[in-house]
């Protein structure tokens, strides 16, 4: 039953291998797992998928072949035989309550149960929908979902709704970790750790346990060795568009900012409102007071610093094109002139745009930033993020 799970994992573009696949086969047959539905979940789930951003993909085929009504159906060709009774009986015995195991056997017991869901699943023929025999939705058969029994088998139902099934046979609540859906901060912390090159630098304040023991070896007595602790020595500079329809994308753009912060020790930031021109601030609050020459900023910083944009490129045209062209105040040059300065000083820079990539085409100031990235602008997903942190290490 194993090989139709594999083929559908290829399917969904799981990258699992062969070898892959023979690793869960030889857990299954040293009975890593016995009877137990969230341990073979696991022991699939880690012999089968290398990298997170894969296992919302994993999970949705999991569901889908593993789970209930459809999966027991004539239609799927699975029969009555794949239902493990002992798996069931098992599970049964670890979660029922003993009030429940009474009302069971009053009720003539799990085997009964499970013999008249084998012979539901002989006879029926299709979908059924209320009553209290088949196997279906919003009745009282003991099989089925969105209905009630005191004692059943929930096949196919989203969420409990009594709380009296024996066994939810599909039951998916995995957190989706795909690379195409929006993220959360975890998440982003992940995709950053391409971004990393570890080094030791400041004042020795970590233990250096092997250097105290070479140390102490060596020297006859205790000799204690401190070191620097081990930093990420990646220098990040990071420019935030904010207001307007950054407005839509505060959420995801903090949790970035937030990431970003804990994962680079030499990390510096600015705000800008649409595209880069003369000032940048570092206050949303005093941006009108306390405004920074856009070239004190590329001054201070050396050549080294990855860059950052952050923004989703919506604006009028001439915005980038144009003198004049800002909403805010007059620009003596425009937003294209500073964000080509940008780029001739830093060769490692990039823009992360917090809107939908399928949106892109439809603005045009999208696609003239885009053009003067060199074609350097991701997406704010995984996927994106992985692309994004790639160019920067080159």
């Amino acid at each position: 039953m194993f090989i139709p799970f594999f083929l559908e994992l290829k399917a969904a573009r799981v990258p699992v291998s062969l070898r892959e696949y023979l690793s869960l086969l030889e857990g299954m047959e040293a009975r890593i797992v016995d009877f137990d539905v969230d341990g073979f979940y696991f022991l699939a789930r880690a012999s089968l998928v290398k990298d997170e951003r894969h296992i919302d993909r994993f999970d949705r085929v999991f569901s889908h072949v593993f789970k209930g009504l459809e999966a027991i159906s004539g239609e799927a060709g699975i029969g009555p035989r794949a239902l493990p009774a002992d798996w069931l009986r098992r599970l049964s015995e670890k979660y029922l309550t003993e009030d429940e195991k009474r009302l069971v056997e009053s009720l003539g017991g799990f085997e009964k149960l499970m013999e008249t869901l084998n012979d539901r699943l002989k006879e029926q023929q299709g979908r059924h929908q209320g009553g209290a025999k088949w196997i279906g939705t919003s009745g009282t058969s003991p099989f089925g979902a969105y209905g009630y029994n005191p004692e059943g088998v929930r096949i196919g139902q989203k969420e409990s709704r009594h709380r009296r099934a024996v066994k939810v046979w599909d039951k998916r609540e995995f957190r989706n970790f795909d690379d195409t859906v929006e993220l959360g901060t975890r998440n982003i912390k992940v995709a950053l750790k391409r971004l990393r090159r570890w080094a030791r630098s400041g004042a020795p304040d970590e233990l250096d346990l092997s250097g105290t023991i070479r140390a102490t070896a060596e020297h006859g007595y205790l000799d204690v060795q401190m070191r620097p602790e081990r930093r990420n020595a990646v220098k990040l500079l990071m420019f935030f568009d904010v207001g307007g329809s950054m407005d839509d994308h505060v959420r995801v753009v903090e949790e970035l900012f937030s990431a970003a912060r804990t994962e680079f020790k030499h990390m510096e930031y600015y705000y800008f409102h649409n595209c880069l021109y003369e000032t940048v601030w570092k206050d949303n609050r005093r941006r009108q007071a306390e405004r920074i020459p856009t070239w004190d900023v590329l001054h201070t910083y050396g050549p080294d610093y990855r860059v950052i944009f952050v923004g989703d490129a919506a604006m009028s045209p001439y915005e980038i094109a144009y003198s004049g062209g800002s909403v805010e105040h007059w620009n003596e040059e425009p937003g294209a002139l500073w964000m080509q300065r940008v780029l001739d000083k830093y060769s490692h820079t990039v823009w992360i745009n917090p809107e939908h990539q399928d949106k892109w085409g439809f603005a045009q100031s999208t696609r003239m930033l885009r053009e003067i990235m060199g074609g350097r602008m991701f997406p704010l997903t995984l996927e994106g993020l992985d692309g994004a942190t790639r160019d920067l290490s080159k």
